[in-house]
């Protein structure tokens, strides 16, 4: 039964995502709020075929501890799941990405359009200097401004370390930083096409306020990252089938 609703939601994910794409390539003539709400509408579909099919269910803690106006989030990242879910629980998000996906067509132009943070990861000083300076435009549109900051997706329990972007924008940006954590990876498992039955879970821990050397910040991010990451692990793999 898992891999059969798996094959089904697959199916229906990229036929819902064909529609959607193409129907909406007109708002790339027009604002970028235009695209935004079409990426809007598409994670909505995404997550309701997820319910629906596969049986995951998504659970939402802490938007209470967002602080107002332009803020850096940092998340854990597991699964695709992580970069679909926050066009639909913030407003207008500035997501920090790798620059090569802007080569692909139709989504790539929408990314570009919707003024996406894309970063060159071979380009060394100069690709730090050019995402601080995009995401100085998005805090200056009081935008969220949303990164991963070990760069890729780590599959639960796996050690990885926290990269000196999170650092940079921090240091250069001066708002606060609130992290978050996630278990996704147990339900959207990386490099599988399994997608289990379950809630995922997203917690948006205890903001670090603006202003702390880096050493501290970076001590402080990972240490409530992990530390909430492990706790909702724990949680979810009480639910998530492993077949």
């Amino acid at each position: 039964m898992l891999v059969l609703r798996s094959i089904l939601f697959h199916v229906a994910f990229w036929v819902w995502s064909a529609l959607i794409n193409l129907a909406w390539l007109p708002s790339l003539l027009m604002s970028p709020l235009a695209t935004v709400r079409g990426q809007t509408y598409w994670a909505m579909g995404v997550m309701w075929l997820l319910r629906v099919i596969a049986g995951t269910r998504i659970d939402i803690r802490g938007r209470d501890r967002i602080p107002p106006g332009a803020v850096l989030m940092a998340a854990k990242h597991q699964s695709a799941w992580d970069t679909i879910i926050f066009h639909i629980i913030t407003h207008d998000p500035a997501i920090v990405m790798k620059r090569e996906l802007l080569a692909i067509p139709i989504y790539g132009w929408y990314c570009r359009h919707s003024r996406m943070i894309p970063v060159d990861r071979e380009a060394g000083s100069k690709a730090l200097r050019d995402m601080v300076a995009a995401a100085e435009a998005a805090k200056a549109a009081a935008r969220p401004i949303i990164i991963f900051p070990q760069g890729t997706r780590i599959a639960p329990g796996v050690a990885a370390p926290y990269l000196p972007g999170v650092a940079a924008l921090y240091n250069q940006l001066e708002i606060p930083c609130v992290p978050i954590a996630l278990n996704s990876g147990l339900f959207w498992p990386r490099r599988s096409f399994r997608r289990r039955p379950g809630t995922i879970v997203l917690e948006f821990l205890e903001p670090i306020p603006a202003g702390l050397q880096r050493r501290a910040f970076m001590a402080a991010l990972e240490e409530r990252i992990e530390a909430g990451t492990a706790r909702l692990a724990a949680e979810g793999r009480d639910t998530a089938p492993q077949a």
